[in-house]
């Protein structure tokens, strides 16, 4: 059985357990840190007494003070909308072209642009706006549908292939996929791409693609390979390409027409929202 004594060295009552000739002091826990524990106690009580804390079937307790952290939330939500109300009343009676010119409300366009880009386009564009493989660069000056103040606010307003009645709509066939060329006629197509990006090129099937590109590309891209804005058809020429560059990526482009989708920001946006975000995109650096 285990025996409780005094230890010799330290003076204290040992708990009577013992290991190896190990004994086991009972050493009280020191009264400053007791007196913390049990104020700590009472603090807990206290604060579920006087504070929301404990879960209901319909709710939770609402404490002394029925204080709401969401309550606070939305009575300061509802301020920062007061105060900005004026502002907001500016933005929507004034034309982009008037914002512009308007230091002020250029400022709090910017300000307000900043805000909706970094919480619905920064997945897709990247916080920059510096875009990714399949979502457009936002800061240079190529642009599928216009980069001019009206354009972009109006790519914002219905999307790109979205569900909006008025989207922008375009189509790149898939020529190889679905059947419509040749492999091989896909490939001298790739080499004919290349060579209106001003890149090398093997020559013989970029002469055979002349009249490939003629019938079946012509109609989008133009004779001259510039593409056409109204139909959202891109640039040939510049050597940028939204997909890649290379030529792998050029026949899979042509093999396959990739399409994004640019969801409609109307009715997740208010106008001035759509407004102001349209302003911080033209200013990003590639606005016209």
């Amino acid at each position: 059985m285990s025996k409780k004594e005094v230890d010799d060295v330290s003076g204290t009552e040992t708990t009577g357990h013992e290991w190896d000739g190990i004994k086991e002091l009972n050493t009280p826990l020191p009264r400053w840190w007791l007196g913390i524990l049990y104020a700590s106690i009472v603090w807990a009580i206290s604060y579920w007494i006087v504070y929301p804390a404990w879960p209901t079937l319909s709710g939770y307790t609402p404490g002394l003070l029925n204080h709401s952290q969401r309550d606070e939330v939305m009575s300061d939500v509802a301020a920062l909308k007061s105060a900005r109300a004026g502002q907001e009343q500016e933005l929507a009676n004034s034309s982009l072209t008037e914002i512009q010119r308007n230091p002020d409300m250029l400022q709090f366009a910017m300000a307000a642009g900043r805000a909706a880009f970094g919480d619905n386009c920064v997945p897709c564009h990247g916080a920059g706006g510096q875009g990714a493989r399949g979502y457009p660069n936002l800061n240079d000056d190529v642009w599928l549908w216009g980069g001019k103040l009206a354009d972009i606010q109006h790519t914002i307003t219905v999307g790109v292939r979205s569900a909006h009645p008025g989207t922008r709509q375009s189509q790149m066939p898939a020529f190889g996929r679905d059947g419509i060329l040749k492999p091989e006629q896909v490939d001298d197509l790739s080499e004919y791409a290349l060579k209106l990006s001003g890149r090398g090129a093997d020559a013989r099937a970029v002469r055979r693609a002349g009249s490939l590109f003629t019938e079946n590309c012509a109609a989008c891209h133009g004779a001259d390979g510039k593409g056409n804005r109204s139909l959202g058809a891109p640039n040939l020429t510049d050597n940028e390409a939204l997909y890649g560059k290379t030529r792998e990526d050029i026949r899979d482009q042509i093999w396959n027409g990739h399409g994004g989708v640019m969801p409609t920001w109307n009715g997740r946006l208010s106008a001035q929202e759509i407004k102001a975000l349209a302003v911080y995109v033209h200013n990003l650096g590639g606005g016209e």
